[in-house]
């Protein structure tokens, strides 16, 4: 038996046993908590708040330029030695905030990953993954899993292409059953992404205890947030960035610009390649938390105010990250991340959307029992300007070509290709020795801008042991390789910076822990974005070990904010 199922066996009875303590114990707050909001402002370094809550030389005269978030550090605990997941995806970012677990207990590693006890969906992806067999109980195969905007009805539509939705809903009503990847140990059905992750989850956990739950994101497939069953969530809602541009009647960015028409013609091909358009992409998602804030579901109707809630901004990683032809590059000016003037103008948005969200919390009455949380999944790398290197013509998965199986390879010309951005994440073909692998990989470490390289044992630290034998993870890789800072494997010039490894500018990002009951105070000790999980249901009055990562890997809480929650 599979290490994955035997993980899933102890953390499925280990919860079982919990239950009947948690489900007598009602959502309870000694420390006066009744809500958490957390915000994922995706991209946002540790340096970016200290640059806008500051000054820098370069801006506005030195002068601060993000009051709301800097209000907040005024009753908040600050950790600015914060590191996010490794990979430093999207998607194990998210696991991590929502699960309290990294990689080798949730088993998300990238949004596309790979897993050898899983079979190829029915039906090709819209990003590419083909469309393959699968024989009901019979040895798998192996496949690359997608988990992005590929598994949407129609990535194209903002609507995800739900039947009959709204210009903006779809949910998990968008996700297409044809399109998942398929496990034949369960007679080939498709791998829904609440039961992709391995581990229960804080929605999961709160639900269960009575409390109301809901949140917001970027794609359908995030709805994985409500845990294994999908019963996490109580509203969910998700428009799909990667969907082309339209115009949003009646909708203004949170400063008031209108997004009918559209403000960006020149870029329509996705939300995230225009600094003007992610702003009234980000205002949707906005507006849906405006009304949660209120007591009413994501679209207007009535509900109840969540006991734990939040979103992700795409902003700031949009203007750390794009280069937009004809228009302008955004990015930093130097290493000491002094933003350009687009990346300036993001920030300035996101504050200022912050700002409207506490004056909803305080116009709701609800501003002094709750506690926001405002981090982000990911970096961005580099920010130095003068180290980012674009080369798709010698990367690992490149290199290795045929050791890799077709679904992953640059070989293939249809492909959703290679799991590699600034990391190469690499599984190789069953029969390929990993040594003959790295071999070629150490040999062309120039090419490849090879920072350093982990497999067997170094992978086997941090991760799980790859493979499908006893002992072994289906998920986890054979190799990594973290290139040289600023290295990017990529050919894109629409980008200047990118996310998903290991360096400092990709994994140090912003933690801000605030409630207006707070002493203000700044962390320097390292923490982790997972420890967000268990302090979220420890400040909600639930024990913490009710979380199946948080048991299996000691994930402790923070400990600060405990501490002043009296907790």
């Amino acid at each position: 038996m599979r290490l994955s199922r035997n993980l899933c066996v102890g953390v499925a009875a280990a919860a079982l046993a919990a239950l009947p303590a948690l489900a007598q114990s009602a959502v309870s707050q000694p420390s006066g908590v009744k809500h958490v909001l957390l915000i994922s402002i995706d991209g946002m370094h540790a340096v970016d708040f200290y640059n806008c809550s500051h000054g820098i030389a370069g801006v506005d005269g030195g002068n601060p330029y993000c009051p709301n978030l800097a209000a907040l550090g005024e009753t908040g605990v600050n950790y600015v030695n914060t590191e996010s997941s490794r990979p430093s995806d999207s998607f194990p970012g998210m696991a991590a905030l929502a699960s309290g677990g990294t990689p080798k207990t949730t088993g998300l590693y990238y949004d596309v990953a790979y897993d050898r006890s899983l079979d190829a969906p029915a039906k090709t992806t819209g990003t590419g993954l083909a469309a393959g067999p699968c024989t009901p109980y019979a040895e798998p195969t192996g496949t690359t899993t997608d988990n992005d905007q590929g598994v949407d009805l129609d990535d194209t539509k903002l609507n995800g292409g739900a039947p009959g939705a709204p210009l903006t809903e779809g949910g998990i009503a968008s996700l297409d059953p044809l399109k998942l990847v398929r496990d034949p140990q369960l007679g080939c059905a498709g791998v829904w992404p609440w039961n992709f992750i391995r581990v229960n989850t804080l929605f999961g956990v709160i639900h269960a205890a009575g409390g109301y739950t809901a949140w917001i994101d970027k794609h359908p497939s995030y709805s994985f947030v409500g845990g294994p069953g999908g019963k996490g969530l109580d509203d969910y809602y998700s428009p799909e960035v990667d969907s082309n541009v339209v115009a949003l009647p009646g909708v203004k960015t949170l400063d008031g610009i209108p997004c009918d028409p559209i403000r960006d013609t020149a870029s329509l091909s996705g939300w995230n390649s225009s600094f003007e358009n992610i702003q009234c992409y980000d205002a949707i998602k906005v507006y849906a938390l405006l009304n949660q804030i209120a007591g009413k579901t994501h679209s207007g109707a009535p509900a109840k105010v969540p006991a734990v809630f939040g979103m992700n901004f795409q902003s700031v990683y949009v203007g750390e990250s794009v280069n937009e032809a004809g228009v302008a590059s955004g990015g930093y000016k130097n290493a000491a991340a002094l933003p350009s003037a687009e990346l300036l103008n993001e920030i300035e948005y996101v504050d200022t959307c912050i700002g409207v969200i506490v004056g909803a919390l305080k116009d709701a009455g609800i501003y002094s029992n709750t506690l926001l949380i405002i981090t982000a999944k990911h970096g961005d790398s580099p920010i130095d300007p003068t180290r980012y290197v674009a080369d798709g013509t010698y990367t690992p998965a490149t290199l290795l070509g045929n050791m890799i199986p077709y679904s992953e390879s640059p070989l293939n010309p249809t492909g959703i290709g290679a799991t590699e951005d600034d990391v190469s994440v690499l599984w190789l073909k069953k029969g390929v020795n990993v040594e003959t692998a790295v071999d070629v990989l150490e040999n062309n470490a120039a090419a490849i801008g090879m920072g350093e390289i982990y497999y067997g044992p170094s992978v086997a630290l941090d991760y799980n042991l790859g493979g499908l034998e006893p002992g072994e993870d289906s998920r986890s890789p054979d190799i990594i390789v973290t290139p040289n800072v600023g290295v990017t494997y990529s050919n894109s010039t629409s980008m200047i910076g990118d996310h998903g490894g290991f360096a400092h500018d990709d994994t140090n990002v912003i933690l801000l822990v605030s409630n207006p009951s707070f002493k203000p105070a700044t962390v320097a000790a390292v923490v982790a974005t997972r420890q967000v999980a268990p302090t979220i249901v420890k400040a909600l009055g639930l024990n913490p070990a009710a979380l199946d990562a948080v048991r299996v890997e000691g994930t402790p809480v923070l400990p600060e904010v405990i501490g002043q929650l009296g907790n």
